[in-house]
């Protein structure tokens, strides 16, 4: 296997991208406005990758099927999914870790997520992290706001728009105690 593949795939929200390497999931890259775009800004950020228009280790497939329902809007736990934690580390590390512990439905604000990994301060450091991301939605960045439960900045294509699509969906997903369906 190449050290990096490529596919792009659809989802209800448009055609997202993932990278892998043999270690797990080097990037996801959520839809642009065409799947063009998506492909080059996918290989902008990994120009080696090798397209790889269908097959790959079983966790690629499980990957898509995941992010194709999740995005549909039935519930599903991304933190199973390998992550290639190469590149990463330190601060940014401690950062994504936290963030993926959230599930979904699940928000905090950046300076509770500063509070959480020790460092109360790191507010603005947090948002920094967040906004490299290279996996959102299995590193669920968008359910990391801003003070008072404002959106705040989501790097991802579509903006803040898309965060507030991702967080409506998944509101939707969370069974309320006593909630009987």
């Amino acid at each position: 296997m190449a050290t990096c593949q490529y596919r792009l795939f659809d989802t209800a929200f448009g055609a997202c991208g993932l990278a892998w390497s043999d270690k797990g999931l080097t990037q996801v890259r959520l839809p642009d406005h065409s799947e063009a775009l998506t492909r080059a800004n996918l290989l902008a950020r990994q120009p080696q990758a090798e397209h790889c228009p269908d097959g790959g280790p079983p966790f690629v497939a499980a990957a898509i099927e995941q992010m194709q329902a999740h995005l549909h809007g039935s519930p599903h736990d991304l933190r199973e999914l390998p992550l290639d934690w190469s590149g990463v580390r330190g601060f940014e590390l401690c950062v994504y870790v936290a963030t993926r512990a959230l599930d979904p439905g699940q928000t905090c604000t950046y300076g509770e997520m500063a509070n959480a990994i020790g460092d109360p301060a790191a507010m603005r450091a947090v948002g920094q992290a967040l906004g490299h991301n290279p996996w959102p939605l299995v590193v669920p960045c968008h359910r990391v706001l801003a003070a008072g439960g404002r959106l705040g900045g989501f790097s991802a294509p579509g903006g803040t728009e898309t965060k507030r699509r991702l967080l409506v969906l998944e509101a939707g997903m969370v069974r309320r105690e006593g909630q009987l369906f």
